[in-house]
C-alpha cells in the first residue's frame, strides 16, 4: 500500500530537523557518550586537548583529577568520561606535550613538557576563549546537580555491575554489599 503524505509526517520531519539544529546548541535532546551531562558535545574537536593541557600546565595531574577539575570548572554542565580523557592523555604523551610518571600505586601522573607549554602558548587565544566559555557554563548551570554526586552514583552502579558479573556472591558477600549500600544511603540522608 503506498504511503500517503500527511501533515503529521511534515511535523515529525520538522521536529527532527529542529532537534538536530538545537543539538549543536547543547540542547537536552542530544546524548553524547563522551560525557554524562545530557548537554551534548561540550567541546569541539581539539578543544578538550587544549583544556587538559592547560590543567596539566597548572600542576601535574592524574586522569581522575582532570575529570574532577573539568566538572568543577563548568559547574556540572559537562562531565567528561574516562573514555574521552584517557585517550586524549595518551595522544598528548605521543605528541610529546606531556610526560607520564607512575606515582601512588599504578596512577599515572601527567606533567607538561616544554613542547607542550609552547603548544599551549601558541593557542593561548583559543585556550582563553575556552576558559571563558567554561566559566559561562558554570554560571548558567550553577543550580544543576553536583557533578561529584553524579560521578559517585555512576561509580557505584559500575562497581555493582562489575562485582555481580564475576559470578554468584556468597551469603557473607551479599550481606557485606547490602550493608555498604545501606550505610551509604543512611550517610546521604543525614547530610
Amino acid at each position: 500500500m503506498p504511503h500517503r503524505h500527511s501533515h503529521h509526517d511534515d511535523d515529525r520531519r520538522f521536529a527532527r530537523r529542529e532537534r538536530r539544529h538545537s543539538d549543536t546548541q547543547f540542547g537536552p535532546g542530544r546524548h553524547d557518550r563522551g560525557g554524562r551531562s545530557g548537554l551534548g558535545r561540550f567541546f569541539a574537536h581539539g578543544d578538550l586537548r587544549l583544556v587538559i593541557l592547560h590543567l596539566i600546565a597548572e600542576k601535574p595531574r592524574h586522569g581522575y583529577e582532570i575529570i574532577k577539575a573539568i566538572e568543577e570548572q563548568v559547574g556540572g554542565a559537562y562531565s567528561p568520561s574516562p573514555g574521552v580523557i584517557y585517550p586524549t592523555l595518551t595522544l598528548l604523551e605521543e605528541l610529546g606535550h606531556v610526560t607520564v610518571s607512575t606515582g601512588d600505586g599504578a596512577k599515572k601522573l601527567h606533567a607538561i613538557t616544554p613542547e607542550g607549554r609552547a603548544y599551549l602558548d601558541a593557542y593561548r587565544p583559543a585556550v582563553d576563549a575556552l576558559l571563558a566559555r567554561m566559566e559561562e557554563a558554570s554560571r548558567v548551570h550553577g543550580g544543576g546537580p553536583a557533578p561529584q554526586i553524579l560521578r559517585a552514583m555512576e561509580n557505584m552502579k559500575l562497581a555493582l555491575r562489575l562485582r555481580l558479573s564475576r559470578g554468584p556472591l556468597s551469603e557473607e558477600q551479599i550481606n557485606a554489599v547490602a550493608t555498604a549500600i545501606d550505610g551509604a544511603a543512611i550517610s546521604v540522608e543525614r547530610t
